[in-house]
């Protein structure tokens, strides 16, 4: 009903009395019922919602809105909101409710969003498929029999179904990017550092961002500004000055873009023949419109992905050993001794894919295999951070799939955890290299299932990212 509006349009609207924000969450919560078997959310907050937006349907009479009246925004699990529970989709965090809002969250509230719910996920963000779930698995809203992607699927769900507008994920390796792909929608994983990680519950400290997931790219632009800047309470947050990105949106230069792309893309064994075609159609269409467009040779291209893997678990390793169930969240009740009920803690607490990237992370962590693993890693996360920047210094963004496929079934994941983890090939880089990227719906594979291009820029030059996206969706 309002999917085809952007933001400010909706306010419009609302200015003009003829709509009012209840109406608009009245419509998504009618659409998180309709859709409520593909289990997209954790927990939805329908009374608290409805009041807020009564709230600022006052304030639009009273002229005192927010710059984000009228939208409705989920927030994935791991992201914490004041008085609210979040679990992070995981067992061991059962109970637990946060005693304050992430920074990004606070932000949004200040503006006039609207918080609907959390967003179920993988356990801790780890996983590509949102199946790693106390909650059970997510569904896809084109197929319900295959997976919306991950770790933030719930999220890239809710806005493809119009449960709301905005979601905020997170993206360690490439949670916002590859549900946005597998769900036809945009997922923006920004600079590290642009947006406040405070209150994000941890997962790879020097990889973790919160990401944006929308449909529009004026709205995803509108919100970045909103919740990007420094913050006192996040020592990593970048102190670089945040652009006007709604209203710079359509003063592009794309006929004057370089272009790059790694022609190991291409030749990736597990690349679907359809996203290929399409990832070669993209290219065609940019050089028809006179934009430059050339392979450029990445030499490290095989070693991303486990380098990756390597420091994600390892600072995964790191940041779980807090949680005990001594202070908070789950515990047992069958344990006779303390040793046994940290133990049976963490083993009934934590799922199978968090304790397998938590013992991988402690083996490159002790002392016997620290310099052979993590040191190496951390060396060879330099040269590929290095190697992409001096890319970027002469052209304007890098574009690769998103994916090496489209959404796959669910319970047909590869029961090797390896070849589970070529789901994200592809995105990890930006992530190591510390830069932006979105993934944009580019077309769709003989089964209808849609096909997402990523666009990887230049630190904090989120702004080309989002122009290019407008471009590639023809919303000129």
């Amino acid at each position: 009903m309002y999917a085809q509006y952007s933001l400010s349009q909706l306010q419009q609207l609302l200015s003009a009395g003829k709509l009012s924000c209840r109406q608009i969450v009245e419509y998504h919560l009618q659409r998180i019922d309709q859709g409520a078997q593909l289990n997209a959310f954790s927990r939805v907050y329908a009374n608290e919602a409805l009041q807020h937006a009564d709230r600022i349907d006052h304030n639009i009479k009273k002229g005192q809105a927010g710059k984000l009246a009228g939208l409705v925004t989920g927030i994935k699990d791991n992201i914490l909101f004041e008085d609210h529970p979040a679990q992070a989709a995981s067992k061991i965090l059962q109970g637990f409710v946060s005693t304050y809002s992430a920074t990004a969250v606070q932000r949004l509230l200040n503006e006039d969003a609207i918080i609907i719910g959390h967003q179920n996920c993988d356990e801790f963000g780890m996983g590509s498929s949102s199946e790693n779930s106390v909650y059970g698995a997510v569904r896809n809203g084109i197929d319900p029999t295959r997976t919306a992607g991950g770790s933030s699927g719930g999220s890239a769900v809710a806005v493809q179904m119009d449960m709301c507008r905005i979601s905020l994920g997170s993206d360690t390796g490439g949670s916002v990017r590859q549900p946005a792909a597998f769900c036809g929608i945009m997922g923006l994983k920004p600079t590290y550092g642009r947006i406040s990680r405070y209150g994000l519950i941890a997962y790879g400290s020097s990889l973790d961002c919160i990401g944006i997931l929308g449909k529009h790219t004026e709205d995803i632009a509108l919100v970045l500004e909103v919740i990007a800047g420094a913050d006192a309470y996040d020592s990593t947050s970048a102190q670089h000055p945040v652009p006007a990105f709604s209203k710079l949106l359509t003063a592009r230069k794309s006929f004057s873009w370089r272009i790059a792309y790694f022609p190991e893309v291409l030749q990736t064994e597990s690349l679907q023949e359809e996203i290929k075609d399409c990832f070669s159609q993209t290219l065609e269409r940019f050089r028809q419109h006179g934009i430059k467009v050339e392979p450029v040779s990445f030499p490290l291209f095989d070693y991303i992905l486990p380098t990756y893997y390597l420091l994600a678990s390892a600072e995964a390793a790191s940041n779980l050993a807090r949680y005990d169930g001594i202070r908070y969240g789950y515990h047992t009740t069958t344990a006779d001794n303390l040793e046994r009920y940290y133990k049976k803690n963490r083993t009934e607490g934590f799922g199978e894919e968090v304790k397998r990237r938590i013992m991988l992370g402690t083996f490159s962590l002790t002392s016997d295999y620290f310099d052979a693993f993590y040191t190496q890693a951390q060396k060879v996360r330099r040269l590929i951070r290095d190697e992409t920047q001096k890319i970027l210094n002469d052209f304007d963004f890098i574009l690769t799939p998103t994916t090496p496929g489209t959404a796959f079934r669910l319970g047909k994941k590869p029961t090797d955890p390896v070849q589970n983890y070529l789901a994200d090939i592809f995105s990890v880089q930006a992530n190591l290299a510390g830069l932006p990227a979105i993934s944009v719906s580019c077309g769709m594979d003989r089964n209808g299932l849609p096909i997402g291009l990523q666009v990887l820029g230049r630190a904090f030059d989120e702004l080309t990212l989002l122009q290019a996206a407008q471009w590639l969706v023809g919303r000129e």
